[in-house]
Parts: structure tokens; C-alpha cells; sequence
């Protein structure tokens, strides 16, 4: 009886996943998609904006004052009214979460 020379042990199955994971997230990135999104238009400097771009893209990327953390806030969530859109700091609009979520902005709490 022979030992199968491909056999791996479950920590080895293991570490091997991030791996994986990042050549799947890759490889996504280079398959062409049937509906694309486009980034938002973002308005001219130092305008605010409380309304959205056209094009539908209404989730509203904002940066905390207090802790400069990059928050985005949804239709419908308790502080999305009174958020208001400021390019001129690096806010902006989103066209859907997981565009805000690549992007490096998390989803607000309340």
C-alpha cells in the first residue's frame, strides 16, 4: 500500500483558501460583466449636494468629521436625509453597496 503523494492536511486546505479567494476576487475583476456600473459624475469642487447625480446612484458616501471614518448611508436609514454630499472632502455618491464596500466604506448603523 502506497501513501497517495497529493493528499493534504486539512491546515494545509486551509491556508490554501485565502489564496484561492484572491485569485476568484481577481479573476472577477477581468470577466466582463453583463450590466456595468458606472462611477458617479461627482459635482464641481466644493459643491454640496443632497440630491443624487442622475443616473440613479443614491447612496450617499459620507467621511465622519469626528473620526474621518468613510461611512455610506442607504435610502431609507435614519441619518440619510440629513447627510449631505461634499467632494471638495473626498465624498461622494455610490451606485450600489457593493461599489461603496470595494470602495472602502462601510455601511452606516442606524
Amino acid at each position: 500500500m502506497g501513501h497517495p503523494k497529493h493528499k493534504r492536511s486539512l491546515l494545509q486546505q486551509r491556508a490554501l483558501l485565502p489564496v484561492l479567494l484572491c485569485g476568484v476576487a481577481g479573476a472577477a475583476y477581468f470577466i466582463p460583466q453583463a450590466e456595468q456600473h458606472r462611477l458617479p459624475t461627482v459635482h464641481r469642487q466644493g459643491d454640496k449636494s443632497s440630491t443624487p447625480p442622475s443616473g440613479g446612484c443614491n447612496i450617499k458616501g459620507n467621511i465622519s468629521m469626528e473620526t474621518g471614518e468613510r461611512i455610506y448611508h442607504m435610502p431609507g436609514q435614519r441619518y440619510y436625509n440629513q447627510t449631505v454630499i461634499n467632494p471638495a472632502k473626498g465624498e461622494r455618491w455610490f451606485c450600489s453597496q457593493w461599489q461603496a464596500w470595494l470602495a472602502g466604506w462601510r455601511k452606516s448603523k442606524v
